[in-house]
């Protein structure tokens, strides 16, 4: 008996071990139709040996490496396949012997001449070809699977590192913003204060913003990648020390602290230096008034001409030397004036308060000097009065009522020409008044002036009736009714012109008035518009009538429409801008303030993106999951129910509340478990994203680190390592050296050069080791 007959012998006794004859029939023909053709007679089929040469090509693309399919096919392909059937049964024999190990164990003669082959021998043979293919087609999908996983790792390093840079960027510019904030150095004159008011403009409108929109893309990749990691069952991502959100958002919140503080001080020292330049330029007019009072005093106090003086040049003398007093006692009130504007400039901190402070010492020590010449002087004249007896009372009348009127004037002409600071209607309103009541009182001073020209007109005639030869001035005062009649008219000029000056700035504060009630009228609409609008975005997060892509279609046609109301704030920033340049600080017709609205504003921008952003994650969960909308609908109604706040998040016991309407028998050990997995940061509250992931965790289907090993394990052909040479062989490149740099080296007693550790490495990609 033949070899041939023999093994048909042996293989028709077990092939139904192995493979029916629909069963054989059916494996072949999934290979077979993918080159157009499949088996009908299993003996006739094979009989030119073209199906075999086929099976073997459909199955051989599928499993084999490139390197041996591209010498395979060389070798086959300089064969000839149709004319030959012995040829090419012969061929398949040996390339299935060769490259997948399959003894020949058919002839091919026999297959050929005999009328009707050995349908069993045939289909015991292929069925070698069957468990051959079964071992590559495991590696295929072992190999699969960790591509796959690699994939995904891959992709979330790459936002971990993003969030990394960002994060770093935007922290090392609030670092080096804070300082600038910080720096509270005054400056001496009112433009260089203005002028860092402008630089602090620039950027609250150029630098900050785009700072803004970096810190709100932050959040939403920290939250997506957050997301992606717990589809994928990776552990959450935690970022560098110092880089987590909430750090980020503590050192932006310090930052706007900084910041508002320094605009308080910027508007302080404007405010400072406005009340400091006023009073400076008051105490100049002060001070120069007063020196050109003083100037000749102390020369004439220091006189001894009543040594040489008649009785009545005496009694005169002595009368003018009271009337000095009156006037000196009539100025100590403007001395005291000037002392107090220069104390209040040094307590203000004015720059240069060391040439106010020396003028003002020259001054009190003038003063000091002049009390005591007077006091010398009257001394002297009352040593010498008793010898003297005649007087004129009409000179000493004239210089009574001439010394106080004349400081009246002077008062008068002070008043008319003082420096005035206002910041409303009212102020300088109070201002015109005094000035309507000061213009009341002309007529009556009118009629005093009218008494004291009088009384001098009444010693001119006394004079030419008694024919007294008047020669001189009046011994009583250095007042001339001259000096009265031309400080009258003085007084006269200038209540016009306060009139005018007054008027002025009447019209400069209804000018602010208008702008306090322009700003008033945006601010009123913008406040209201920016609270409407984040109540609404509100609504539409925990609104379950639509499915996510419409409540998604709707935030971003919010969004739409917040952007475009931008030029809204724009100008209210314009019309605010304008009130500062105007020193205006207040406005009654409003209670928003342009921070308000800027913090209102930001936090609308920051709302809507988050909104956005849960909105996404939602879809990803969704999709990732299977979530039917019906089911995210009901998960909404539950969550809408309990949430009795109203404010997106369930307390603790609302949310076993919750949980036991779903049919939860819940001990307290296993809520305390289901807490630390819907609130691992023990914030106290349960999101909706966190309780949409908690719903649907425990049915979902996701890569473990155990599935991995066992991947990696086939790979290795159950080795316990892997080597590089394998890692190559069976993953893509990227893949493999993506493996190789960070797998580390295995260290077991069965350890060959270069083996890695793919256990080690497996577990670290799900969180349970380091790499």
């Amino acid at each position: 008996m033949s070899f041939s007959l023999q093994f048909k012998i042996t293989l028709t006794e077990t092939s139904f071990l192995i493979f029916s004859i629909q069963t054989f029939t059916a494996w072949c023909n999934s290979h077979l139709r993918k080159a157009g053709t499949q088996i009908e007679n299993i003996e006739e089929d094979f009989r030119n040996g073209l199906k075999l040469m086929l099976l073997l090509e459909t199955v051989e693309k599928r499993f084999f490496s490139l390197f041996t399919f591209f010498h395979w096919v060389s070798s086959w392909l300089c064969l000839p396949l149709q004319d030959d059937p012995i040829g090419n049964l012969n061929t398949a024999f040996e390339v299935a012997e060769k490259y997948l190990d399959i003894p020949k164990m058919l002839d091919a003669d026999d297959i050929v001449n005999t009328p009707k082959p050995d349908e069993k021998a045939i289909m015991t043979y292929v069925s070698c070809f069957y468990h051959a293919f079964a071992g590559a087609e495991q590696a295929e999908t072992a190999a699969n699977r960790i591509c796959k996983v690699l994939a995904v790792n891959q992709e979330n390093e790459k936002l971990m590192e993003e969030y990394e840079k960002l994060a770093s960027e935007l922290l090392e510019w609030i670092r080096r913003t804070i300082p600038w904030l910080e720096n509270r150095v005054a400056e001496q004159t009112m433009h260089a204060m203005q002028q860092k008011l402008e630089d602090f403009r620039d950027y609250r409108r150029v630098h900050k913003p785009p700072k803004v929109q970096e810190k709100c893309q932050l959040e939403i990749n920290f939250n997506t990648l957050q997301t992606k990691l717990r589809l994928s069952n990776r552990p959450a991502f935690m970022p560098s020390e110092g880089k987590m959100v909430s750090d980020i958002a503590n050192a932006w919140k310090g930052l706007e602290q900084v910041e508002k503080g320094y605009e308080e001080w910027l508007l302080t020292e404007i405010r400072r230096l406005e009340r400091l330049d006023h009073l400076a330029e008051k105490f100049k007019q002060k001070s120069t008034l007063h020196e050109s009072w003083t100037t000749g005093k102390e020369e004439l106090l220091s006189q001894k001409d009543y040594e040489s003086a008649s009785l009545m040049e005496i009694r005169a003398l002595m009368r003018k030397h009271e009337a000095f007093e009156s006037d000196l006692a009539a100025h100590q009130d403007r001395v005291e004036q000037i002392a107090a504007i220069a104390q209040e400039l040094n307590e203000l901190d004015y720059y240069d308060a060391a040439t106010i402070n020396a003028r003002c010492q020259g001054i009190c020590d003038q003063w000091d000097n002049l009390g005591t010449l007077t006091q010398k002087r009257r001394e002297s004249l009352e040593r010498v009065e008793k010898l003297w007896e005649t007087i004129d009372q009409l000179y000493l009348e004239f210089a009574k009522r001439a010394a106080p009127f004349n400081n009246w004037m002077d008062g008068a002409m002070e008043d008319l020409q003082d420096m005035f600071i206002v910041h409303s209607i009212e102020e300088i309103q109070s201002l015109i008044t005094a000035h309507d009541q000061f213009k009341a009182t002309l007529p009556e001073a009118d009629k005093e002036r009218m008494a004291i020209m009088g009384i001098h007109s009444e010693i001119l005639k006394i004079a030419q009736t008694y024919g007294i030869k008047v020669v001189g001035e009046n011994l009583y005062t250095v007042l001339s009714p001259q000096d009265i009649s031309n400080k009258w008219e003085a007084v006269k000029q200038l209540v016009p012109m306060r009139d005018q000056t007054l008027q002025e700035e009447v019209a400069r504060q209804q000018s602010n008035e208008r702008l306090r009630r322009q700003f008033a009228a945006q601010a009123n609409i913008i406040g209201p518009w920016v609270q409407t609008k984040m109540e609404e975005i509100s609504h539409v997060s925990i609104d379950i009538a639509g499915s996510l892509e419409e409540q998604m279609s709707n935030l971003k046609t919010y969004e739409q429409n917040i952007i475009n109301y931008k030029s809204n704030i724009d100008k209210l920033e314009g019309d605010h801008q304008l009130s500062q340049e105007g020193l205006i600080f207040d406005n009654k017709h409003t209670n928003y303030t342009m921070e308000h609205v800027r913090v209102g504003w930001e936090q609308l921008l920051t709302t809507i993106a988050r909104t956005i952003n849960e909105v996404e994650n939602q879809i990803l969960t969704r999709d990732a999951k299977g979530i039917s909308q019906e089911q995210l609908n009901e998960f909404r109604a539950s969550f809408n129910h309990f949430d009795r706040k109203r404010n997106g998040m369930m307390d603790p016991d609302d949310f076993r509340a919750c949980l036991i309407s779903m049919g939860y028998d819940l001990g307290e050990v296993e809520f305390a478990r289901i807490m630390t997995l819907v609130d691992p940061n023990n914030t106290g509250v349960v999101t909706f994203q966190a309780f949409i992931d908690f719903m649907t965790r425990e049915t979902a289907e996701t890569d473990t680190a155990e599935q991995v090993m066992a991947s990696f394990k086939i790979l290795a052909s159950d080795k316990l390592y892997i080597t590089v040479e394998e890692l190559r062989r069976e993953l893509p490149p990227e893949q493999a050296e993506y493996c190789i740099s960070r797998m580390t080296k295995y260290i077991g007693g069965d350890a060959t050069p270069g083996s890695l550790d793919y256990i080690s490495f497996s577990s670290a990609l799900y969180g349970e080791s380091d790499l």
